[in-house]
């Protein structure tokens, strides 16, 4: 329960971006509020795993945006990408929020089989050889 609680109250502060007391008060109401599930055992080392890499896409997401600010991307593509196995539902969701978070990605649709469609921003189109 402490753990939803954190992701959820992270979440609000970066959704927001406000950290006075009145948006501290509203997020932790908020987040009491919501329902709590009960999920399967979930491997702290993945928990780690994946907020480790959302830490890192912090500065690839702002590099990100500036590239594209100063040279819009006018091509894009969608992607299928492989995921692991009998993943819990927090970890997809860790997934697909690190995937979004970065301004040239999105995800378009998860499947239980272990992908997801991701669109693409790139700077130019492939070529395919003929």
């Amino acid at each position: 329960m402490i753990g939803q609680f954190i992701l959820r109250i992270v979440i609000w502060f970066l959704l927001t971006a406000n950290f006075s007391i009145t948006n501290i008060i509203i997020g932790v109401m908020v987040c009491l509020l919501m329902p709590y599930y009960r999920s399967e055992a979930i491997r702290l080392k993945d928990i780690l795993h994946s907020l480790g890499k959302i830490l890192k896409a912090i500065p690839q997401a702002y590099i990100e945006s500036f590239e594209m600010i100063c040279q819009p991307y006018k091509h894009e593509e969608v992607l299928i990408e492989k995921t692991k196995h009998q993943r819990s539902a927090a970890l997809v969701f860790l997934d697909i929020f690190l995937i979004t978070f970065t301004p040239k990605t999105i995800v378009l649709r998860h499947h239980e089989e272990g992908w997801y469609v991701v669109h693409h921003v790139i700077k130019r189109q492939k070529r395919s050889n003929p």
